[in-house]
């Protein structure tokens, strides 16, 4: 199926950080915060805290954040799949899924990033620039807001919270 006639974030299939498949309309009726993540960033400490601090507070409440390591900035996410999840884990509690690491730019973006990016371009054009970007996607799939990588997960509480109120 090409990414053109994908309309939502839940027509796509993803792989887990195991590269189990992963049929993403599993949280239909969920926000999602869908993230590229690195763990040798400069942002890493303070994206994976407040990361896990926003998901402990929205969980039960409909919430998910979707991690993708990517390692195309800086080479900053060098481990592999089981490192990437146990330092994650371990050193940030982790609770939300961490997936298959992905390119998010280039002829290798994941299709998944593909349809995020044209659905919400950046300020500087289409292209994610560092680690961190965020996507924040509705209850339908669809992509309602795209965040810099230096946007602190906690400034956008107020937008997830919204969204988790509408019908």
């Amino acid at each position: 199926m090409a990414t053109a006639s994908k309309t939502s974030v839940h027509d796509f299939t993803v792989k887990d950080a195991r590269g189990n498949d992963v049929d993403l309309s599993i949280y239909k009726g969920k926000v999602l915060l869908i993230v590229n993540v690195a763990s040798q960033c400069g942002l890493t400490n303070s994206n994976y805290t407040e990361l896990a601090q926003l998901y402990a507070k929205y969980k039960d409440q409909g919430f998910e954040i979707l991690a993708f390591p990517c390692n195309q900035f800086g080479s900053q996410e060098p481990g592999t799949n089981e490192e990437i999840v146990q330092f994650a884990c371990t050193r940030f509690k982790a609770e939300y899924p961490i997936f298959n690491k992905v390119d998010v730019n280039g002829k290798n973006a994941a299709p998944l990033y593909k349809y995020l990016k044209s659905s919400k371009g950046g300020i500087f054009g289409d292209g994610i620039k560092w680690n961190f970007s965020k996507f924040l996607v509705n209850k339908d799939g669809k992509v309602v807001d795209r965040y810099a990588p230096t946007t602190s997960p906690l400034s956008i509480e107020k937008d997830v919270k919204k969204l988790l109120v509408a019908a």
